[in-house]
Formats: C-alpha cells, structure tokens, sequence
C-alpha cells in the first residue's frame, strides 16, 4: 500500500493534469462555439445573453422641495413624513416657503 505521501504526491499530479486537460478543452469548445457563431452570424441575443426586455431599473430618490421654514431657526421640513415640534399645533399657512 501507498504511503500518505506518495498519495498526496499523486494527488497533486492528478490535479495539475485535470487543470491542463481543462484548459485544453476550453479553449477547444471556444474556438468551435465562435466557429459557429461566425459561420451562422450569430448575434448575442439570439443566443440568449441580452434580455428581449430590459429589467426595471429602481427610480432614483428624489429630494424633496422644502415647503416649511422655521423663521427663527431656518430650519425646514417638506411636508413629508412627521411634522417637526416647532410646527406642531401651528397654522401651517404662515410658515410655508413662497416660491
């Protein structure tokens, strides 16, 4: 029986052989895969790499316009979300942003 050595050592020869063989094999089938994409005119989407429709692209956050400015901080709030404390039981209408 083989010692753990020789048995490592094979191994690594397997390894490096399987590694060779692969690589010969790759590029083999590319150059026949571009063989026949030349011969056929192929395009990328007849093979299937580009999307017939794009995918939805996520639209970009907006920042939102102030509306509100407190005159005495210059603080200001867009009317989105939570109303700030210093607008808060206020008449709106006198803090609002002319423009």
């Amino acid at each position: 029986m083989a010692s753990y050595k020789q048995l490592t050592a094979q191994l690594e020869k397997l390894h490096k052989e399987v590694a060779v063989a692969r690589e010969k094999e790759i590029a083999q089938a590319i150059a026949d895969i571009k063989e026949k994409i030349a011969e056929y005119d192929l395009t990328a989407e007849e093979l299937g790499f580009t999307s017939a429709s794009p995918k939805p692209r996520r639209k970009a956050a907006s920042t939102s316009v102030a509306k509100y400015r407190n005159p005495k901080t210059g603080e200001t709030w867009s009317g989105r979300g939570r109303s700030p404390t210093w607008l808060a039981g206020k008449n709106r209408e006198r803090f609002l942003i002319e423009g």
